[in-house]
């Protein structure tokens, strides 16, 4: 079984910077592909960026420029470094696994919050 433990998050202010950690644990073979979504207040999921096993990365728009998304196999762990913090992007973060031989599994993380002030 895969576990996901999220850290980093905290209150910054705005033009600040902070960096997501997520940690892998369990099974991780096959891993094809991780993502960060975040959840503002009162709104939908949003994905804001993908790492894959060959790692090609791929960002929403809203964060191009700004966050970077990278990781480190041999402590099975993926960063989301995000600068230049604003109000709009406080979320709580999740991370998200894609795995399996099929890449038919998934597995959630339990998030982590951002608060940007103004």
């Amino acid at each position: 079984q895969v576990q996901l433990v999220e850290s980093g998050g905290g209150l910054v202010q705005a033009g600040g910077s902070l960096r997501l950690s997520c940690v892998v644990s369990g099974s991780t073979f096959s891993i094809n592909a991780i993502d960060w979504y975040r959840q503002p207040p009162g709104k939908e999921r949003e994905l804001v960026a993908t790492i894959t096993s060959r790692d090609n990365t791929n960002y929403a728009d809203s964060v191009k420029g700004r966050f970077t998304i990278s990781r480190d196999n041999a402590k099975n762990t993926v960063y989301l470094q995000m600068n230049s913090l604003k109000p709009e992007d406080t979320a709580v973060y999740y991370c998200y696994l894609h795995y399996g031989v099929l890449d038919t599994l998934r597995a959630w993380g339990q998030g982590t919050q951002v608060t940007v002030s103004s």
